[in-house]
Order: C-alpha cells, then sequence, then structure tokens
C-alpha cells in the first residue's frame, strides 16, 4: 500500500499545481476569434471527370436467345474403335504441326537428360577459442566486499 500512497499523494500535488498554475498564469487568446478574419479559400479542379453511370433498374432484365442447332453446327468427332493405343499416339502425332512437334521433341530431350549431381563440400572443423582462466581479485579492507 505504500505505492498507492505515494501516487495518490504525487498525483494530488500535482493537480493543485495544475489549478495554481492555471491561475496565476496570463490566458492564451481564443483560437477561434483569431481565425474569424481569415480569407476564404476555394480550390478549383482542373480535371475533368467523366460523367455519371446511372443504372436503371425498373427495365425488365434482356435473356439471350437460345441457337437452335447448336449440336448440328460442330462436327462430331471420328469414332475410332479398332484402334490400339499405338495406333492413337502415331495419329495424334501425325497431326500436329511441324512447330508443335519440334517444340514436343525438344522438351522430351530436356526432361530426359538428367542433372548432374553436385560435388558436396564439407565444412572445415574450427577449433574453439582457447579459454581464459581469470582469477578473482583479492579483497582490500573495507572496499569490495560485494559479491558479483
Amino acid at each position: 500500500m505504500p505505492l498507492a500512497r505515494y501516487f495518490i499523494f504525487v498525483g494530488g500535488v500535482l493537480l493543485a499545481l495544475l489549478f495554481i498554475s492555471d491561475a496565476y498564469l496570463p490566458k492564451i487568446p481564443d483560437a477561434h476569434r483569431a481565425s474569424a478574419n481569415l480569407p476564404v479559400i476555394r480550390i478549383h479542379s482542373d480535371r475533368k471527370w467523366p460523367e455519371r453511370v446511372v443504372y436503371d433498374t425498373s427495365l425488365p432484365t434482356i435473356i439471350p436467345a437460345k441457337i437452335a442447332n447448336a449440336d448440328a453446327s460442330v462436327p462430331a468427332p471420328a469414332a475410332v474403335t479398332d484402334i490400339s493405343a499405338k495406333a492413337q499416339v502415331r495419329e495424334a502425332f501425325a497431326q500436329l504441326q511441324p512447330s508443335d512437334a519440334r517444340r514436343l521433341q525438344r522438351s522430351d530431350l530436356k526432361s530426359r537428360e538428367p542433372n548432374p549431381q553436385r560435388v558436396r563440400k564439407i565444412a572445415k572443423r574450427r577449433a574453439p577459442p582457447p579459454m581464459v582462466l581469470v582469477a578473482r581479485q583479492p579483497q582490500f579492507g573495507w572496499f569490495g566486499s560485494s559479491i558479483w
């Protein structure tokens, strides 16, 4: 409780000093009276903003018309049932454009080459710094009686 009494006492003294200094020190002129005579400054921008966008929600929603024969316009893929997996791969390669085929071959070659193994370096072991032993200084009379 001595700490609480200290804060109450010191706080009371500081509050009393604040009231006393307010009574004896001269008053500062009011800020709102000084700003009453300032000229009015209006800022006008030269930037032209776009027109305001107004959405009219009272109109009904426009629904797009459905296309009558959507499936008839797209050609059906050729049905191949008797071709084995290797033949299907050959057919896929045959349909590639020349530039696509070169790009595919290059990417296959790059992916097949194994990366060379890095040579691992083993860090050198370093000796720890030498230990320095220090002796405690003897006491001199009454001085230096404290223990660190």
